[in-house]
């Protein structure tokens, strides 16, 4: 909201900030979710850590350290003492932990504490509302769709990138080994925020695609797959059911980053595969979702469909074709 500059304002950008990942500047995609580091477990009180977290999950692919972030930015998660951060208002109209004018919480605020109230200085029903507000603003989506649900919040460049820092800081977003699998998933995250496009994409990067995607370039969840795993030497089948009978099956217990998980309509038959994505850990995928989506990150695990849906997932290797 464009009132929270009243206390964001006298925070000042560090120069030269960049985003963790090449080819992230630009869509801000390095801010999604990931485990707590040890900075967010020492600057974040405990409970506003899980008010972030079970927020964040009202609106899927949008990270909780975005929400964390926005906090921080705003009234360091309500250990502030400015005006308008405990009761009544900054002189723009503020108020509460999230920094919400009274017309914007009107529209969407949430209880989100389940105590029949919305109240905006209570910080479970704030960050709740903070959530709603994003997530209306197509903040799960990620990638450009994200900076400006943030930029919607307060309407400066500056306070986006101070944000997506701040969140980059909170959360480990990125497997930070050598191995195969961790090469793929940061391939696949360079990725973020590219257009979905049916036929598009390989092993050299986002393409046209075919039939509906002919005129739009970027990547299908089998194109993302196989481009992501081709940045270790490693060559998949182009569609996602040939995808399922390449490489090592793994049990679900044994996943880790860059196992490609998949999806079918009858999950007693891989001919019905329809879907894959890239395992990022956390119960979350890396993945190219359908016509007029983006590639994002979303939460596959305790999904009902992707659930009823999931068939297997596979860690390719060298002879996968």
């Amino acid at each position: 909201m464009k009132a929270v500059a009243a206390i964001a304002a006298a925070i000042t950008l560090p120069l030269g900030l960049v985003l963790l990942l090449a080819g992230q500047n630009a869509n801000g995609s390095s801010s999604l979710a990931g485990a707590p580091t040890a900075l967010a477990r020492s600057d974040i009180p405990p409970a506003y850590l899980r008010w972030y977290m079970d927020a964040a999950q009202t609106c899927p692919g949008l990270g909780w350290n975005v929400l964390a972030a926005i906090g921080k930015v705003e009234t360091d998660h309500g250990r502030s003492t400015l005006p308008g951060v405990h009761t009544g208002e900054n002189h723009a109209g503020a108020g509460g932990p999230m920094q919400f004018l009274a017309a914007s919480w009107a529209a969407y605020g949430t209880d989100g504490d389940h105590d029949g109230r919305r109240d905006r200085y209570n910080p479970a029903d704030a960050i709740h509302g903070a959530a709603n507000y994003l997530c209306h603003n197509h903040a799960g989506k990620g990638g450009r769709h994200l900076r400006r649900a943030i930029w919607h919040y307060n309407h400066a460049d500056w306070y986006v990138r101070k944000v997506l820092d701040q969140a980059d800081r909170y959360a480990d977003t990125t497997p930070t080994g050598t191995g195969h699998g961790s090469v793929a998933v940061r391939a696949a995250l360079r990725w973020l925020g590219t257009p979905y496009s049916w036929g598009g994409g390989g092993p050299n990067g986002p393409t046209y695609g075919t039939a509906h995607g002919a005129g739009i370039k970027g990547f299908d969840c089998s194109g993302l797959a196989q481009h992501a795993w081709a940045q270790v030497g490693i060559r998949l089948p182009r569609v996602a059911a040939a995808q399922y009978h390449a490489g090592t099956h793994i049990p679900r217990h044994a996943l880790q980053p860059g196992d490609l998980v998949f999806f079918a309509t009858n999950p007693a038959n891989p001919a019905t595969i329809h879907h894959v994505g890239i395992h990022l850990g956390g119960g979350r995928m890396i993945h190219a979702p359908q016509t007029g989506d983006v590639v994002r990150i979303a939460t596959w695990t305790g999904n009902p469909t992707r659930e009823r849906q999931y068939i297997g997932a596979t860690r390719p290797t060298a002879n996968s074709l």
